[in-house]
């Protein structure tokens, strides 16, 4: 992860603002520079006097401007020394910061923002970024807690391997504990058939719940060795992903899962579960793309 900034979108609203101070802190953890970014996206109306775009369109940075000058302000109290920059653009939220994330360590956005015609974070731009950026996506809807483990998704996939690492890099930041949970049920599994066709296509008692507890500490190992300073504690958790992670978010500082089903938890349609937990967890959720 050789990046070398924490990109964060803001437009003013209350859950840009606090985007800003979890990026601000983002920054500090890993070492590395902020950029507050700033999008208007307008489009003049039809059949107006281009004197009279101008001036929207004068006004309209003006605010830019103002906004990008809090959202600084409001980074220094949390990481004054943070080299800081900011971006000021007329073009699609989205696209901007899905262009920008491909350099990021990664992009915070707040879960919605303001409406209106100089709007930047709309609760669009998360959906958007969640599904399209190049690198992690911490979609914020609350601050975090000053306690608590970083708790990670798994499922076992090769390309779930990313949201691991990006878990494991943050609990090193942060000096906290790591909490990796595989959530599993019976019908997300097929058992196996057996060696001899006469006997039953049935488990015997408590070896699926064996096997899922082998398949999380298969998807955690060597990690712990690249990672040693990390303590981790795993929990193979019969029942649904969803609602299993949102409860694990009540304690946590943050929450890590795959941003698609084959690369956060196997059976599940492209980000059901990390949609879900952008906008249901109780602490800010980094969603992580695989790795291409």
């Amino acid at each position: 992860m050789a990046t070398t900034q924490v990109v964060v979108g803001t437009d003013g609203s209350p859950p840009a603002q606090t985007a800003v101070g979890q990026a601000a802190r983002e920054a500090k953890d890993h070492g590395v520079a902020l950029r507050v970014v700033h999008a208007i996206d307008w489009v003049p109306p039809p059949g107006i006097a281009a004197v009279l775009n101008e001036t929207g369109e004068r006004t309209l940075r003006a605010l830019g401007e103002r906004l990008l000058a809090e959202a600084v302000s409001a980074a220094r109290l949390v990481a004054p020394d943070i080299e800081i920059t900011r971006t000021l653009s007329m073009a699609d939220p989205r696209s901007l910061l899905t262009e920008l994330s491909s350099g990021a360590l990664v992009t915070v956005v707040g879960d919605s923002g303001t409406s209106g015609i100089a709007s930047g974070l709309l609760g669009s731009v998360s959906r958007h970024l969640t599904a399209h950026a190049a690198s992690p996506v911490l979609v914020v809807r609350t601050a975090s807690a000053p306690e608590g483990p970083i708790v990670l998704g798994v499922d076992g996939s090769r390309p779930g391997e990313t949201a691991i690492e990006f878990a494991f890099v943050e609990a090193a930041a942060r000096n906290e504990r790591l909490t990796a949970v595989h959530v599993w049920s019976e019908w997300k599994t097929q058992p196996a058939p057996p060696a001899d066709p006469a006997l039953p296509f049935a488990r015997a008692p408590g070896e699926l719940a064996g096997d899922e507890e082998r398949l999380l500490a298969e998807a955690l190992s060597g990690w712990s060795s690249r990672y040693p300073q990390v303590a981790v504690d795993r929990r193979s958790v019969k029942g649904r992903a969803r609602q299993s992670l949102i409860e694990a978010s009540r304690s946590a500082q943050l929450l890590v899962v795959g941003s698609r089903g084959a690369g956060g938890f196997a059976g599940l349609r492209l980000g059901s579960v990390s949609a879900a937990l952008s906008h249901h967890a109780h602490c800010p959720v980094a969603v992580v793309p695989a790795r291409e």
